[in-house]
């Protein structure tokens, strides 16, 4: 690029020199710390280290031996040391960027792509999450983990939030599905910023890398950042997908944008890299969130370049995304021989699918759009790409023909750019120039750019068309082409690190509805539930909404103008249980969606946990005959049986499993099942769920008793605890009709009694409860025990009052002991001190008769 274009380009007035200190270092430059610095030489500069300056600390250098830390000496000494290039700052401190938890993805139409291709899994292939380390046992993550065995313990919940997003296979639930379920997962300690040992990642297989963290805000190519596009450069295939950060309504404390609130406030100079992708965050509806962190980048490039749905912020789009370019990465390998996609290719597909949001064509809330996975997978499938190698001044043609009747015509070029020089002013290398052009007229357009002017109110202004000498990803749209031959050009403005290979992904659309929720195996809960779908067709064009149960004749109105640009509605789920189909018709058309099921999720519950066998159990579902349930197998559910009933009895052989979960059969078809449970973690033991006395102490002994179940029960008993230890019943249930009952009991004198439930079941099997303690003590009375105590043991006072009683021990002589005050049921009192002898306790509680006690010391 020629400099005094360089310039023109640039923000003017606030852009700081080219430097050798990092811009957060410049204000501490005479202050030793742990730096990290890019050096000519890595030997040389050890070398001239141990010679000059032998209180320094040079720490391990990167792959190619030029980019070290070093501790023990100034910025200033650093940058004033002979083969010095830059000095950065050292890893800080990362964190996770997610406020809360929630996922759906049919709002980035995942869920389409895998009803319409479920082959498309991410099978074979890995991918990387770079922060805490996830937990490898969690059953929408396990046996697909990559050395579980060499995780850090304890796992990090957000880590593991991201994997699932990433690549869960939803055998919890629904939402512990994720965009790629079979893909390998990794894990990678964001403690060093700087990207992983390329050998490394390449011995992985790792293809893709989520990076759902940040730190400061900070504007400027750092050696963080020149890193990672190195790493682009030499590993052609490897995506790194970063999170913008969750700080959109912050400025940044540095750079040309300095003070611009909402603007250029990315969490981390690493995501100031070209040739990696950073995704902002939209809410459920659509819209970028208010906290999704915002561009440009410290040259005015295009940041984030994508936005996808993070109800917890943009940790969670950027997963999404990062599971998504997985599934992009094995539909090019299925089609190619087993080869992968350069990762500019997959990047220039999900920009040029993207689902413009915001202002018009790109800005930097939304950068190119929402990510619209079933768009991307289709334009894969499609082939619609093309690639090639770029010199200076060369200038490839690529030609298409464009039917009729489009609704819109879309381009864009992305290339992974070499790494710029540290704190260069703009991070531009290579700069391609891509161009439309109508054969039969000659008419030309060019990409959408934005003014990068270091004020809101010019970086608010709306694209326009003009050249690109920013950006490495450039992109053309064009409204209702006209039908014919169009060309797309890609020239070589200023190449000097050339040839440039480069990605190039078009589409061209018709007016078209397409439904993505629900779809084939969707089953809608009764209530409210959102419907989506994509639309390419005229902004004001509104529909009909009609629904009707699979087998009934005729249409139910549901939506009498549905806007149909707003590609989604809400709709009230009638309380049934059946296959149905919706549809939209506008304007003589009619886009009617796939036979979904309609039915109340199975809440799966365990009537008894036994040694030798367990029961699960659940409420029939009004209209559902049939039932399938799951187990966990090594990694997915698996059909373990069907049933008419609502309970199945799992024999010993099939405890193990531990995991299980229910689906309705509706109309023959499987629904979804609803939440998988761990059977010996739901409270329920053999039977028996809880057997608690309902007040330790009162004047009747009175015992609840819950069950999981009483199937095949034929009796329960109240036994109370004998002297000699063994248990003798007070009461019998016979039937055991409800799992829900009382036992009561009274003995003969107040005192301190165990008790147990003795169940017997029609084979002649007992099984028996927990042994529980209660004290049959008349109101405004106080019990003691043990007596006898042992010198310095507790003695414990029992006291069914309502207010504090006052205590006093007395000898046999009637001299005064101790005192004590207590208050409350269950009291301890301190023996210490208490020769062994008989004593008194005197006890008076108000507005009661004083009660004495003889107490045996030993």
């Amino acid at each position: 690029m020629l400099p005094q274009l360089l310039w023109a380009q640039a923000p003017p007035a606030r852009l700081a020199p080219v430097s050798k200190l990092a811009p957060g270092l410049q204000a501490m430059a005479n202050a030793p710390r742990l730096l990290r610095v890019r050096v000519a030489d890595g030997a040389a500069f050890r070398h001239w280290a141990r010679q000059h300056q032998p209180a320094a600390e040079v720490g391990p250098a990167n792959a190619d031996g030029r980019t070290l830390t070093v501790s023990g000496l100034t910025a200033a000494q650093l940058a004033a040391a002979p083969g010095v290039e830059f000095v950065d700052v050292a890893d800080r401190r990362a964190h996770e960027e997610r406020r809360l938890s929630n996922s759906d993805i049919a709002v980035n139409a995942i869920s389409a792509v895998h009803a319409r291709f479920p082959g498309l899994t991410g099978q074979g292939l890995t991918a990387s999450v770079k922060e805490g380390a996830f937990d490898p046992e969690d059953i929408d993550l396990k046996g697909r983990a990559v050395n579980p065995a060499a995780f850090a313990k304890p796992a990090s919940d957000h880590a593991t939030a991201m994997a699932t997003l990433l690549g869960g296979a939803g055998n919890s639930d629904v939402l512990g599905r994720g965009a790629a379920r079979a893909v390998r997962l990794a894990t990678s300690d964001f403690a060093r910023l700087l990207p992983d040992d390329a050998a490394q990642l390449t011995q992985a297989g790792i293809s893709v890398q989520n990076h759902s963290y940040g730190v400061g805000i900070e504007n400027y190519y750092g050696l963080e950042a020149q890193a990672y596009d190195q790493q682009t450069r030499q590993l052609t295939e490897l995506l790194h997908v970063f999170s913008s950060g969750n700080v959109g309504t912050s400025a940044s404390p540095s750079g040309p944008y300095q003070g611009l609130a909402g603007y250029a406030n990315l969490s981390g100079q690493f995501k100031m890299s070209k040739n990696t992708l950073t995704v902002g965050a939209t809410d459920p509806s659509g819209q970028v969130a208010t906290l999704s962190s915002r561009g440009p980048a410290y040259d005015g490039r295009l940041k984030p370049e994508l936005v996808a749905y993070g109800e917890g912020g943009s940790s969670e789009a950027a997963a999404l995304v990062s599971g998504t370019s997985i599934l992009l990465q094995q539909q090019y390998r299925d089609q190619h021989a087993g080869a992968l996609p350069p990762a500019a290719l997959v990047k220039a597909v999900l920009l040029n699918s993207a689902d413009d949001l915001g202002a018009a064509e790109v800005d930097y809330a939304s950068g190119f759009g929402q990510l619209d996975a079933l768009r991307a997978v289709n334009a894969m499938r499609a082939g619609q790409f093309f690639g090639g190698n770029a010199t200076q001044g060369t200038d490839q043609v690529f030609r298409f023909t464009v039917p009729a009747g489009q609704q819109q015509l879309k381009a864009t070029l992305v290339w992974s750019d070499p790494a710029a020089a540290a704190n260069a002013a703009t991070a531009l290398v290579n700069d391609l120039d891509l161009e439309l052009v109508a054969v039969g007229t000659g008419q030309r357009w060019l990409p959408w750019t934005l003014s990068a002017y270091p004020n809101a109110d010019s970086l608010a202004r709306p694209a326009r068309r003009r050249p690109d000498h920013r950006n490495n990803a450039e992109q053309i749209t064009l409204t209702l082409p006209a039908a014919g031959v169009y060309e797309l050009h890609v020239r070589g403005y200023a190449v000097p690190q050339g040839p440039q290979a480069f990605s190039l992904a078009y589409e061209f659309s018709a007016p078209s509805l397409t439904w993505t929720r629900p779809v084939r195996p969707d089953n809608l809960r009764p209530g409210p539930a959102t419907l989506r779908w994509q639309w390419s067709g005229p902004a004001g064009a509104t529909a009909r909404l009609d629904y009707r149960p699979v087998g009934r004749a005729g249409w139910r109105v549901v939506g009498s103008a549905v806007p149909l640009s707003d590609s989604k509605t809400t709709w009230a789920v009638p309380d049934t249980a059946t296959l149905a189909q919706l549809r939209l018709v506008s304007g003589g058309n009619e886009f009617v969606t796939d036979t979904f099921s309609i039915a109340r999720a199975p809440a799966l519950q365990v009537g008894y946990a036994c040694a030798e066998e367990a029961l699960l159990q659940w409420p029939r579902i009004p209209g559902v005959a049939r039932y399938q349930v799951y187990q966990l197998g090594a990694a997915y559910l698996e059909p373990l049986l069907q049933t008419t009933d609502t309970a199945v009895v799992l024999s010993r052989a099939q405890l193990p499993a531990l995991y299980f979960a229910v689906a309705p059969v509706v109309g023959g078809r499987v629904g979804q099942p609803g939440a998988t449970i761990n059977y010996t973690t739901q409270g329920t033991a053999c039977y028996f769920r809880s057997f608690l006395a309902r007040q330790l102490i009162d004047e009747t002994i009175r015992f609840d008793v819950v069950l999981g179940t009483v199937y095949r029960l034929q009796s329960a008993t109240l036994e109370r605890q004998r002297p000699d230890g063994s248990f003798a019943a007070e009461q019998t249930i016979s039937p055991v009709s409800s799992p829900t009952f009382t036992f009561t009991d009274q003995p003969s004198a107040a005192g301190r009694y165990h008790y147990r439930v003795r169940l017997d079941n029609v084979a002649g099997q007992q099984f028996y409860s927990n042994v529980e303690e209660a004290f049959l003590l008349t109101a405004g009375q106080v019990q003691a025990y043990p007596n006898p105590v042992t010198a310095g043991q507790p003695l414990y006072l029992v006291a069914n009052t309502t207010g504090p009683v006052t205590v006093q021990i007395y000898d046999l002589l009637g001299r005064i002991q101790r005192t004590v005050s207590i208050d409350g049921q269950i009291n301890e009192l301190d023996t210490s001190g208490l020769r062994p002898a008989m004593y008194l306790l005197r006890m008076q509680a108000q507005g009661q008769a004083t009660q004495v006690i003889r107490m045996v010391v030993q």
